[in-house]
């Protein structure tokens, strides 16, 4: 089952639930799925929506000066993400894969340790790996 077909269906549920806030959470990201010119979205797709949805959501609390650890959409967002590589994790693929020999300098490397970890790393994470080194 992909992404979306699963948060589709976890609408019902939660609906059947009476769970509001998860509720109108899913629905939000069903009307950004309806606004896409495709009607089937690949998992990245989907991922690169819902990062979009929290980003935008961080920026309007900020704005208010509230905190986004606190909010319950958030937290449901980011429930439908793939969990993140840890910072020991980047690492050691870091020094198994990466020859740095081949780039003119580290930050170069950026691309293909991005591309490995395809949406489950932070690129200011990565990035401070490779200064560290």
């Amino acid at each position: 089952m992909s992404l979306q077909e699963q948060i589709r269906s976890e609408l019902k549920d939660s609906m059947k639930a009476k769970n509001q806030a998860k509720t109108a959470a899913i629905r939000i990201i069903i009307g950004e799925f309806q606004r896409q010119p495709k009607k089937e979205l690949s998992d990245a797709e989907v991922i690169a929506i819902i990062r979009k949805l929290i980003k935008s959501e961080t920026e309007l609390l900020a704005a208010g000066h509230e905190s986004a650890d606190q909010s319950d959409y958030i937290t449901i967002l980011e429930s439908y993400l793939p969990r993140q590589a840890t910072k020991e994790e980047i690492g050691a693929w870091i020094e198994a894969n990466i020859d740095f020999a081949a780039f003119a300098n580290k930050m170069q490397a950026m691309k293909p340790i991005m591309s490995h970890f395809a949406g489950r790393a932070d690129g200011n994470l990565v990035k401070e790996i490779l200064q560290d080194i």
